[in-house]
């Protein structure tokens, strides 16, 4: 199944994108002078957005689904079951960057919202 094969390198993508500027680390755009206050602002703003767990339920929910939608797609596509743990395997990974992916955004908004809160002008 070489569209699985190609599926399980989401693992180095996942890496390489969660020590990004992303997530509960994301710093954003300014429009404006950033005052004095600016640096402890965001340390508190990403606190805030790093407060939540690393995986919830909705990021379980993901891969859970992911390996669903692997091992049924093998049985699919293949007309058997010999490939199905791949399928599935490569499918929780899939579901689980998805969901991590999504976290990341949540995120990056709460970090939006904080700084907007406190009186920033944030372009993205």
């Amino acid at each position: 199944m070489p569209r699985l094969r190609l599926l399980a390198a989401l693992p180095a993508l996942l890496i390489a994108t969660a020590c990004a500027n992303s997530g509960a680390n994301y710093t954003p755009v300014i429009d404006g002078p950033r005052g004095p206050t600016y640096d402890a602002d965001l340390a508190a703003c990403q606190q805030l957005a790093a407060s939540g767990g690393t995986v919830d339920g909705r990021v379980a929910g993901s891969t859970a689904t992911g390996a669903g939608i692997g091992a049924a797609s093998a049985v699919i596509w293949d007309g058997n079951s010999s490939n199905l743990g791949e399928a599935a395997a490569v499918g929780a990974i899939a579901g689980l960057a998805s969901g991590i992916a999504r976290q990341n955004s949540r995120r990056e908004n709460i970090v939006r919202n904080c700084m907007s809160g406190r009186g920033y002008r944030v372009l993205g």
